[in-house]
């Protein structure tokens, strides 16, 4: 089995926007929904329609289910509120129910209560006049504090514990596995809110709390870059997790330096090799999907956001395509 290369939509992506990610040679898509659209119904809908393009599902995410901040930090008041983190793992739990009911074995988890900071999306020096992200720390760090109090990462792991405990039954009996993202930028903590992976021990720690398998890596290479030596060593790290079945998810993005200072950049333009990083994936035997999770900001004339990723996206299919000849696991 290949890497899967597929490319992020949402129920907005348009019919010919669609035919044109078939077009690339694109088999797999990873659909982003509302809560509203994670009834078996609106995914059915969701599969039935992609059917009509040649294309399949491999991964869903709902941002306010996989980013949801009353359980990451056990909220019990949001917005003058009362709100609970029982609740909300309820709404999980159902909604893992019906992705099942779609043969979609995996679903997002970012344990980023925060969300991903960046200073700006901007031109900078390695973007080739494109728009892109763009992260200060010195900046970053300077941000008021997210909550009115501050969340110790012992705290944050402690909640995702619970968490895991929680879903872990329901992950089993339908056979579905949670794709955990990285904390971005990787940090011990930001804005007041330890992190829970920020390095390649976090993904450590919390795979030894899962004897069931349940959690995967969304392994974000953007992430590992960003972290540089901090984070782990990549290539190891490749081997390591793919070894023990834990590699469900991959985003594969390059920047031009280590934090505390970075920007976006394509493939070629960033610090890292990404043929090599390519080629560890394809030689561990790696089959799971692969996507360039940012691209810079799209041109509306030309497309818009599904075209600025089209280029990036043909790039990282060459490089795997020929890294599979060269390993002989491809004729051609």
């Amino acid at each position: 089995m290949s890497l899967k290369p597929m490319i992020g939509i949402r129920s907005a992506t348009t019919d010919a926007e669609l035919a044109f990610i078939r077009q690339m040679g694109i088999e797999y898509v990873e659909i982003n929904v509302r809560e509203e659209e994670t009834t078996p119904e609106a995914l059915k809908a969701f599969v039935d329609r992609l059917a009509q393009f040649d294309l399949k599902i491999c991964n869903v995410s709902c941002m306010s289910l996989q980013k949801n901040d009353i359980i990451d930090l056990n909220l019990t008041e949001k917005d003058g509120k009362a709100v609970s983190r029982d609740e909300e793992i309820a709404k999980f739990n159902q909604f893992v129910r019906n992705v099942a009911t779609i043969g979609v074995g995996t679903v997002s988890v970012a344990w980023q209560p925060t969300g991903i900071k960046r200073t700006a999306h901007q031109v900078g020096k390695y973007t080739r006049g494109g728009s892109s992200a763009y992260c200060d720390m010195a900046q970053i760090d300077a941000l008021p504090d997210d909550y009115p109090r501050t969340y110790s990462e012992e705290e944050v792991w402690e909640n995702f514990e619970y968490f895991l405990k929680a879903i872990t039954p329901t992950c089993v009996e339908c056979g579905v596995r949670i794709a955990l993202h990285p904390n971005d930028p990787p940090v011990p903590s930001l804005c007041g809110v330890g992190s829970l992976i920020w390095n390649m021990d976090g993904y450590r720690k919390a795979f030894a709390m899962d004897p069931a398998g349940v959690v995967g890596c969304k392994l974000c290479v953007g992430c590992w870059l960003e972290g540089g030596e901090a984070f782990g060593d990549l290539i190891s790290d490749i081997k390591e997790m793919q070894a023990e079945n834990r590699i469900v998810n991959i985003h594969f993005r390059n920047v031009s330096s280590t934090i505390p200072v970075f920007e976006e950049t394509l493939s070629e333009d960033g610090y890292a090799n990404m043929y090599e990083i390519m080629k560890a994936l394809v030689e561990s035997g790696c089959d799971a999907p692969i996507s360039i999770d940012h691209a810079f900001k799209g041109t509306p004339e030309m497309g818009g956001m599904v075209a600025s990723f089209a280029y990036p996206t043909g790039h990282m299919k060459g490089m795997m395509h020929a890294i599979e000849i060269e390993l002989g696991k491809r004729d051609h």
